[in-house]
């Protein structure tokens, strides 16, 4: 039994930090977050940044909240570009900016992509920070990668640095940040379908597509 002992000690402090961890979410309200009808529609703030995937007219939408240097969000990467080529007219995907200020490249990140925007390649430098997450993540110098990235993209160097320092650049990051505020956003990813916030159960494939396929139902003729 002593053998056994620690085990069920580990296991025992796991459960307990797990179900705290659930009660802290549900304290927070997090799954019942919703857009309302009077705030500022996705995709047309005043600021410009309006990052949309897919058909802008699709029945449903996936709005998201996330952080370049955050693990889950960069999980959920792909399987949302999958869901988007699946569903292809019936689904579109808006990115927002919420980077966190303990994550030491974050910001920088989210000025990257939205640099790269300034040459209409946002989503390529979106997929490519997410994919390459672990290793900018992590440098010394994130913004030699993200140069490299720029040019690996095609972009305008010059341009490129020049609008990462830019106020116009900060200022789209910043509205993200507001409107998530607003909303009582307070991690990453957070996920809207529809204007409703998912609860973090479903922050996976799996759950998204039931998400969208459900969204979908609710959308669709008796």
């Amino acid at each position: 039994m002593k053998r056994y002992l620690p085990f069920v000690i580990v296991s025992a402090v796991a459960l307990i930090t797990l179900a705290g961890g659930t009660m802290l979410y549900r304290t927070k309200g997090l799954p019942l977050l919703t857009i309302s009808k009077d705030h500022v529609a996705p995709g047309t703030d005043g600021a410009g940044s309006i990052h949309i995937r897919g058909q802008p007219d699709a029945p449903v939408t996936l709005e998201e909240f996330g952080d370049f240097e955050c693990p889950p969000c960069g999980k959920l990467s792909e399987p949302i570009n999958q869901l988007e080529h699946d569903y292809h007219s019936r689904l579109r995907i808006i990115f927002r900016h919420f980077p966190f200020g303990s994550h030491q490249h974050a910001q920088e990140a989210a000025f990257a992509s939205e640099a790269a925007g300034l040459q209409g390649r946002f989503w390529e430098m979106h997929d490519l920070l997410y994919r390459e997450q672990a290793a900018w993540s992590t440098a010394a110098d994130a913004r030699l990668l993200f140069n490299a990235y720029a040019g690996m993209l095609g972009l305008k160097i010059d341009r490129f640095k020049k609008d990462m320092e830019s106020d116009e650049v900060k200022r789209r990051v910043t509205s993200d940040q507001q409107q998530g505020a607003a909303l009582g956003v307070t991690v990453t990813p957070t996920i809207f379908i529809n204007n409703r916030a998912l609860p973090p159960a479903s922050l996976n494939a799996a759950g998204l597509r039931a998400a969208i396929a459900a969204a979908i139902k609710a959308k669709s003729p008796p």
